[in-house]
């Protein structure tokens, strides 16, 4: 694909990417003054362990630069992940040791906070944010960590702080009427933090001097304090900080989540006030658990970056987390298989298709544009039912029954395979065979079974798999199930001890045709029990 056919199709492609990346595009037609980056910026709350909620806004908005990348054949971006840890600690996780030392520095800045964890890292938030970039980097991700504390401690915020004190009576206009009475009485968009106790104090602020960044306030004791806002005693209140942030470093794309919406819009009119612009964004919907509750990284109730990796490959990771951005989705691990076989389903797809069809696949974003070579002989789910089977559990012995079924693959020579055979050994011991059970044949199911055996005992080793697949067919028309769904279904049960299973050709195949016939041998013999 040339570059010239990429941005003729990228420009009217219905891929969310390249939506996203036209309103670029159309923000800054001629490119932003003087050449400046595109500035693209993700945010992170370093209250709680990162988990792929976090991991997902980076990923999504590293496939809208790189769609923004191609638009304009090369323009330059940055992407800036920005951490909150200025924010005040209001509560202690439920995945957090040492509770009590959290407990006991409540409403200090998050990198003030002892760290809990029995790691180097100074604070608590220097732990979080060393998590963070640890996911980021093991992805390859091409951004720049910034801290809120070291921008605060620095002075590097200080004139966007008295921009923010120059403007306090306008951005109370635009808060107040969206707050409840009693939340009013003691609003304000500077927070300043206590000389006496270290906490960021909720209370009201009067500005002495903006110019000169003073502000006045009443202290936890009732003393009355003047003191600077500048220089890390002070921060703005988290949606004035949002919008003072945007105008700060000058964004121009920030994606969040649906339940931000509301903020989203207080934030952009105060952007405004402060004389800059709300960036562009996707407005994304929540992942939600396996009871269908939002993941939260206090709660701890999400996966973790290596929870997926323990079974599942990141590219089947990446693959899920693109799908579909405006629809509120389940993250478990029960979606794993389903992600790892659709992945290389697209990936299989992508060498084949017209250059608009490319531009649609997730895969072409996921790797952005460079879409490596290769299939895999068998699917996951396929490798699944192997290695849950008694004697396979195991990743050698799985690649034997893989070379007889691929002849030429190896370990040293197919790594994606090698990869994915571990993971699948990883999965089945894990989900799959705690939960198997077969059942003894009805007597329907023996006559049929005995007679599968009979066919499948006059097929040579080297039999193809569709060869199989068509005697399990004409086995099933032979008998009376209700439909080839029933036959298959019973098969499933008796052979796998699974309600689901694969293609049983395929899974003939790869086990072995007289291993296959011990099966079924051994579900005739639990029905003659």
């Amino acid at each position: 694909m040339t570059s010239d056919a990429i941005r003729a199709a990228a420009m009217t492609s219905k891929a969310w990417p390249y939506e996203e990346a036209r309103k670029l595009v159309k923000r800054w037609p001629d490119g932003k003054p003087g050449g400046a980056p595109m500035l693209f910026e993700t945010g992170y709350g370093p209250s709680g362990v990162p988990h792929i909620g976090t991991f997902t806004e980076v990923l999504r908005t590293t496939m809208v630069r790189h769609a923004y990348k191609e638009l304009t054949g090369g323009a330059p971006t940055r992407l800036v992940a920005f951490s909150d840890d200025m924010d005040g600690l209001r509560k202690v996780p439920d995945n957090v040791p040492n509770g009590d030392l959290l407990a006991a520095n409540l409403g200090k800045p998050l990198s003030r906070i002892p760290n809990p964890f029995a790691t180097e890292d100074k604070s608590f938030s220097s732990h979080n944010n060393a998590m963070l970039r640890r996911f980021l980097d093991q992805y390859g991700f091409d951004y720049e960590f910034v801290s809120a504390a070291e921008r605060y401690n620095s002075g590097a915020f200080d004139e966007a702080l008295k921009d923010v004190l120059r403007r306090f009576d306008d951005i109370l206009a635009i808060m107040l009427p969206t707050l409840r009475e009693e939340r009013r009485q003691t609003y304000s968009p500077i927070l300043p933090i206590s000389p006496a106790t270290g906490r960021v104090l909720q209370v009201p602020v009067e500005v002495i001097d903006a110019e000169a960044g003073t502000i006045a306030f009443t202290d936890e004791d009732g003393t009355r304090v003047e003191q600077s806002a500048l220089g890390g005693r002070a921060k703005c209140q988290w949606k004035v900080d949002w919008a003072m942030r945007w105008v700060a470093l000058g964004v121009d794309y920030e994606m969040y989540g649906k339940d931000l919406t509301d903020s989203g819009v207080q934030s952009g009119k105060i952007a405004a006030v402060l004389g800059g612009r709300k960036p562009e964004g996707l407005i994304y919907e929540m992942f939600l658990d396996e009871k269908g509750e939002k993941i939260s990284k206090s709660k701890g109730n999400g996966l973790s970056l290596d929870d997926w990796l323990t079974y599942g490959s990141d590219d089947s990771l990446a693959f899920y987390l693109y799908r579909e951005p405006k629809k509120a989705k389940n993250l478990h691990l029960g979606l794993v298989p389903r992600a790892v076989d659709e992945y290389w389903q697209f990936r299989s797809n992508y060498a084949g298709q017209e250059t608009d069809k490319r531009l649609g696949n997730p895969v072409h974003h996921i790797h952005g544009g460079k879409v490596p070579a290769g299939e895999l002989p068998l699917t996951y789910g396929l490798l699944l039912n192997l290695v849950s089977l008694p004697g396979v559990q195991d990743k050698e012995i799985a690649w034997k029954f893989v070379q007889k079924y691929a002849p030429g693959t190896s370990p040293e020579t197919n790594e994606e395979l090698d990869t994915l055979i571990g993971l699948a050994v990883n999965y089945a011991r894990d989900f799959v065979v705690p939960g198997l059970k077969r059942r003894a044949p009805t007597e329907l199911e023996r006559t049929a079974l005995a007679d599968l055996d009979s066919e499948l005992a006059k097929l040579g080793p080297a039999t193809p798999t569709d060869a199989i697949q068509n005697v399990v067919f004409e086995v099933g028309k032979r008998h009376a199930f209700e439909s080839l769904r029933h036959w298959f279904q019973s098969l499933y049960e008796t052979l796998l001890g699974s309600s689901q299973g694969p293609r049983m050709g395929s899974f003939f195949a790869l086990y072995g045709l007289d291993n296959s016939r011990r099966l079924i041998a051994d579900a005739l013999e639990q029905a003659s029990a």
